[in-house]
C-alpha cells in the first residue's frame, strides 16, 4: 500500500506561534522541511551553513517550548541564526540574506523583534541574557532569558565572568551550550537524557532548593558542612562540572538533535523557577547534509554551491589573497629566524595561519575565541626574546584594546600585528568590517603602524615587522584578492616612517594610505587628463608618519588628499596634525580627508559600499573638482 504522502508543515509556520500549535509528533517532519529549506536558501545565497545546519532541532525545541518573542531566546555569535530567522516570519526574504538591503547575516535588533539582542562577534550572549533576565527581576516580570552559546565560544573569558556573575546573583537564566566537538554513543546517550530528564524535573531542584534554604539558617560550620556534603551527593549523581562551581545547575549532555531529549529537558527548565540553569546539549555541524558534515570547516562560511554536489562556486582570479601571501610571507621569514611564532585566536584558516602551521606546527598557537589572552600571551613571549606574530581580524582585534595599551604599548613589547580584513567586508557587514584599527592603534605611544598598498608591499611589511626589535608594530591589509603584482620571492625590510611617491604632478597631490592606492592612481589618470596634473603617493605608515613627504606635498601642490579605508581619527587626522603644527594650513592648501563612513555601513557589495564612501576613482575626481569649485565632467559622458 502506498503512503500518503505528507502535507508540508513548512508553509503553515509564519511565527513560533504557529510553531507552537504542533503536536511533539510533528516536530520530526517540520526539522526535515526546514534543514532542506536552509540547504536550498544557502546554496543560492551563499552564506554560513553548517552551524545553521547543526541547531536545527534545537531551534525548533526551543520555539516550541518557550513563548517568543515574550521569552527572550539570544543566540550567540549569530552566524547560526537562519533557521531561526525562517521560523521567525523572514523566510521569504531569506534568500536576500547578507545581499545589499536584504536580511543580515546575524541576529540584529531593528530586523525583527524575535532578535532580542544584535551579536557578530562571540561569548556576548550570557552576559546579555543575564542583563535581560536582571531587568526583568527589576521590573517584576514573568519572563524567560535563554542564552544559547557555542562550545567554540566558551573559551572566551568574557561568557565565564557572565557565569560567575549569574551564579552570585542566583538568577532566573537558561544556558544551552550548543556543543558540537563532543559525541554520545547511543547507550551512553540514553543514560544521560534519563538523568538529565530526572535532575532537571521540579521535584529534584525543588528538593535542592529546600536543602539549600534550610542549610542557610543553620550555623555556619553546620551549613559549610551541608553545602560540602550537597556538593558530593550532585557531584556524584552529576559528575560535578565548572558550570557547577560557577553557581549553575547543569543538565546534561543530551542529545541536541533528539526531540525526545530535547523537549522535555527545556520544558523542564522552562518550569523550575529556579536559575541558573545550563543545558549541555551536543550536536553536529552540518547536521543532514553529507558533505557539510565530512568538511566542517569548508562549510562554515560558504559561497553558492551545487546541492548534489556540494561543489562552490569560486571566483577565478590570478591574483592571490592578501591572506595567502601575509602566510607565504610569515613562512619565508620563519625559515630565516627560529624566533618566528605565531598566533590565532580560533582562526587559523581565516588568518592563513593554517599553512604557517603546515610548514611549523610547533611554532603556531591556537589560543581559542580569546582575543584579550591572545595579546598578552603575545607579550609573555616577546619578554622572552621571541617574535610572536598575533593575526587578528580588525573587528576582533578591538576586543583586545586594553591588553593591547597596557600589555604591549605601556611596556614597549615588539608584539607583531598583522591585521586582516582591514576595510569593508561586504557581506558580513559592520560587525565584521574592518574600521578603527589605524584609529585606535595610531594613538598609543610606541606603536609603529603601517598599511599595504598591495601585495608585494604586504611582503615587505611582514619582513619589517620581523625585522623590527623596537617596539610594537602593525601592518594592516583588507579581504580578498591583491592587484596582480609580481611578488618577490622575500620581502624587502622598509625604512620607517619613510613612505613613496607613486607619480609626479604639479597641481593635486593624493596621498593614499592602504589598499585605495590602486583608485588613487586612476582618479590621477582622470584628472591628468582634464588639465590637473596630480601626484600619488603612498603614505605607507600612519605612525610615525612621514612629515617631510606630507609637508613637501603640501607646500609644492593647490590641493591636498588623503584618501584611507579606515575610521575618522585615523591617517588622515594624523596628516592633519602634521599641517596645523607646521602652519601648513594657512588658506591657500586646499585640504580634504577621505575616510570610511562615520556610520555603520548595512551589508552590500565591497565595490558599492567604498562608492558610497567617496573610496573609488570617481570620487576621488568628484572631491577634486569640488574643492577647486569646479563641475567635474567625465570623460565617458562626452564619449572620449
Amino acid at each position: 500500500m502506498n503512503q500518503k504522502p505528507q502535507t508540508p508543515l513548512l508553509n503553515t509556520i509564519s511565527s513560533p506561534a504557529d510553531l507552537r500549535k504542533l503536536e511533539d509528533g510533528q516536530l520530526r517532519q517540520l526539522t526535515d522541511e526546514l534543514r532542506l529549506e536552509l540547504i536550498d536558501a544557502v546554496s543560492t545565497t551563499g552564506g554560513h551553513l553548517g552551524a545553521g545546519l547543526g541547531v536545527v532541532e534545537l531551534t525548533v525545541a526551543l520555539h516550541h517550548v518557550f513563548d517568543t518573542p515574550h521569552d527572550r531566546l539570544i543566540w550567540d555569535v549569530g552566524h547560526q541564526c537562519y533557521p531561526h530567522k525562517i521560523l521567525t516570519g523572514r523566510r521569504d526574504q531569506i534568500r536576500t540574506i547578507r545581499k545589499e538591503g536584504g536580511l543580515s547575516g546575524f541576529t540584529k535588533r531593528s530586523e525583527s523583534n524575535y532578535d532580542p539582542f544584535g551579536a557578530g562577534h562571540s561569548s556576548t550572549s550570557i552576559s546579555a541574557g543575564l542583563g535581560m533576565a536582571v531587568a526583568r527581576d527589576l521590573d517584576d516580570r514573568d519572563r524567560n532569558v535563554v542564552a544559547v552559546i557555542g562550545d567554540g565560544a566558551m573559551s572566551a573569558g568574557m561568557a565565564y565572568e557572565a557565569m560567575n556573575n549569574a551564579g552570585a546573583l542566583d538568577a532566573r537564566l537558561i544556558v544551552v551550550l550548543n556543543d558540537n566537538d563532543m559525541s554520545i554513543a547511543p547507550p551512553t546517550g540514553a543514560m544521560s537524557a534519563y538523568l538529565a530528564r530526572l535532575v532537571s524535573g521540579k521535584a529534584y531542584l525543588s528538593f535542592r532548593e529546600t536543602a539549600k534554604q534550610f542549610a542557610a539558617h543553620l550555623p555556619k560550620f553546620f551549613h559549610d558542612k551541608a553545602r560540602r556534603t550537597e556538593e558530593y551527593a550532585r557531584g556524584f549523581w552529576t559528575g560535578g562540572t565548572l558550570f557547577e562551581e560557577l553557581g549553575f545547575y547543569y543538565v546534561g549532555p543530551i542529545d541536541g538533535h533528539n526531540l525526545e531529549h530535547l523537549l522535555p529537558v527545556l520544558r523542564n527548565a522552562r518550569d523550575a523557577g529556579v536559575g541558573p540553569i545550563l543545558v549541555h546539549a551536543i550536536t553536529r555541524k552540518g547536521k543532514g547534509y553529507q558533505p557539510a558534515e565530512e568538511a566542517m570547516d569548508k562549510f562554515h562560511g560558504v559561497s553558492k554551491f551545487d546541492v548534489v554536489t556540494g561543489a562552490q562556486a569560486r571566483p577565478s582570479t590570478n591574483a592571490p589573497s592578501y591572506t595567502k601571501v601575509f602566510a607565504q610571507a610569515l613562512i619565508e621569514e620563519a625559515k630565516h629566524d627560529e624566533k618566528i611564532v605565531a598566533i590565532t585566536a580560533a582562526m587559523p584558516g581565516g588568518t592563513g595561519l593554517d599553512l604557517f602551521g603546515e610548514a611549523y606546527p610547533e611554532r603556531l598557537f591556537d589560543v581559542g575565541i580569546a582575543e584579550q589572552h591572545a595579546v598578552t600571551f603575545a607579550a609573555g613571549l616577546a619578554c622572552e626574546g621571541y617574535k610572536p606574530f598575533a593575526a587578528i581580524y580588525s573587528t576582533f582585534l578591538q576586543r583586545a584594546f586594553d591588553q593591547v595599551a597596557h600589555d604591549v604599548s605601556i611596556q614597549n613589547l615588539p608584539v607583531r600585528f598583522p591585521i586582516d580584513r582591514a576595510g569593508f567586508v561586504g557581506s558580513d557587514g559592520p560587525t565584521h568590517a574592518g574600521t578603527f584599527d589605524v584609529g585606535f592603534l595610531s594613538c598609543l605611544p610606541n606603536f609603529v603602524v603601517m598599511a599595504a598598498a598591495d601585495e608585494s608591499e604586504l611582503k615587505n611589511m611582514v619582513a619589517t615587522a620581523a625585522a623590527f626589535d623596537e617596539g610594537p608594530i602593525s601592518f594592516r591589509y583588507p579581504r580578498g584578492e591583491g592587484v596582480g603584482t609580481k611578488l618577490p620571492t622575500r620581502g624587502e625590510v622598509l625604512e620607517i616612517g619613510r613612505g613613496r611617491v607613486m607619480r609626479e604632478g604639479s597641481k593635486i597631490a593624493i596621498l593614499s594610505f592602504g589598499t585605495r592606492l590602486q583608485q588613487c592612481l586612476d582618479a590621477a589618470d582622470e584628472l591628468d587628463s582634464s588639465g590637473l596634473s596630480t601626484t600619488v603617493a603612498d603614505g605607507r605608515f600612519a605612525k610615525p608618519l612621514d612629515i617631510d613627504l606630507v609637508q613637501r606635498l603640501a607646500k609644492e601642490h593647490e590641493v591636498l588628499i588623503t584618501v584611507e579605508e579606515g575610521s575618522i581619527g585615523g591617517f588622515g587626522s594624523h596628516v592633519v596634525n602634521c599641517l596645523l603644527n607646521a602652519g601648513l594650513l594657512d588658506g591657500r592648501l586646499k585640504f580634504r580627508s577621505i575616510f570610511m563612513s562615520d556610520s555603520y555601513v548595512d551589508h552590500a557589495s565591497p565595490e558599492k559600499m567604498y562608492a558610497d564612501s567617496g573610496l573609488d576613482s570617481d570620487n576621488i575626481v568628484k572631491a577634486v573638482f569640488s574643492i577647486l569649485g569646479k563641475q567635474h565632467i567625465h570623460l565617458r559622458d562626452i564619449g572620449a
